[in-house]
């Protein structure tokens, strides 16, 4: 009679044992690269908040020509506040829904960001987002409301990349002129002209007096940063596996010493 038959354990029983062992710390070594991998992402991304909040302060600088549009790299471009010249069309405003939480000015909560084209030279449109306004005062905003702006004019503001539609984001609604993203690809869709270039950003304008509307100055940084919660979890995992293995191979030593 071998070891492994007086032990009582069949050599499948043995050589599945091991295995388990191998998977459990190879999972182990698993959780722990995950977890350092989730601390090397979360410096990455303080690196980035902290080089957006540094460019949001920058003085402005002029927009890129129509003809360097192209080359526009919106991430790089994203929160830099830029000037540019233009005449607005209001006719084309489009309104986009939105639920503004943390407003800087009087209003918020459910309303509409009034979005009107500028044309720049070389008949280039970019995307101006005018500001906030809540839903029960959007109708006059719809077709552009009473401005007295339509002259040329230079305008300051933050740019912005394209908002992202989802799975879940509705239609662009082109009878009642409304969106739900601020994204110039769809809001170009509304515009009376189809073969005009189109700037890849948006321009957020800044605050006016306070209560006035479209109320600008709304442009947060806000990026999604839960790598420190990510990095625990999986370091925790990282931590209990061991112990589940441990506990395991106690309770299988124990049972081999029964009758």
């Amino acid at each position: 009679m071998n070891s492994t038959e007086q032990s009582g354990i069949a050599p499948l029983g043995r050589i599945a044992q091991v295995s388990f062992v191998v998977l459990m710390l190879g999972l182990t070594a698993l959780f722990v690269v995950l977890g350092m991998w989730q601390v090397e992402r979360l410096g990455q991304k303080e690196a980035q908040i902290a080089a957006v909040e540094a460019r949001f302060d920058l003085a402005p600088v002029p927009f890129p020509p129509v003809r360097e549009w192209d080359a526009i790299d919106p991430e790089a471009l994203d929160f830099r506040p830029v000037s540019l010249t233009g005449q607005f069309d209001h006719t084309q405003t489009v309104l986009v829904f939105d639920n503004l939480v943390d407003a800087r000015g009087q209003f918020g909560g459910a309303g509409y960001w009034v979005m009107a084209p500028l044309r720049v030279a070389d008949d280039g449109i970019v995307w101006i987002n005018r500001g906030f306004v809540p839903s029960h005062l959007a109708s006059s905003y719809a077709q552009g409301g009473v401005v007295d702006d339509e002259a040329e004019q230079t305008i300051e503001g933050v740019v912005r990349r394209a908002e992202r539609a989802n799975a879940f984001t509705p239609g662009s609604e082109l009878s009642e002129r409304r969106d739900w993203v601020r994204n110039p690809e769809r809001l170009s869709a509304f515009l009376s002209e189809n073969d005009v270039p189109v700037a890849p950003v948006t321009i957020d304008l800044p605050a006016g007096e306070f209560g006035a509307l479209p109320q600008g100055g709304e442009t947060e940084i806000v990026f999604s940063n839960r790598h420190l919660e990510y990095a625990g979890t999986w370091f925790a995992f990282a931590g209990i596996t061991p112990i589940m293995l441990g506990f395991w191979l106690w309770r299988q030593r124990k049972s081999r010493r029964l009758p």
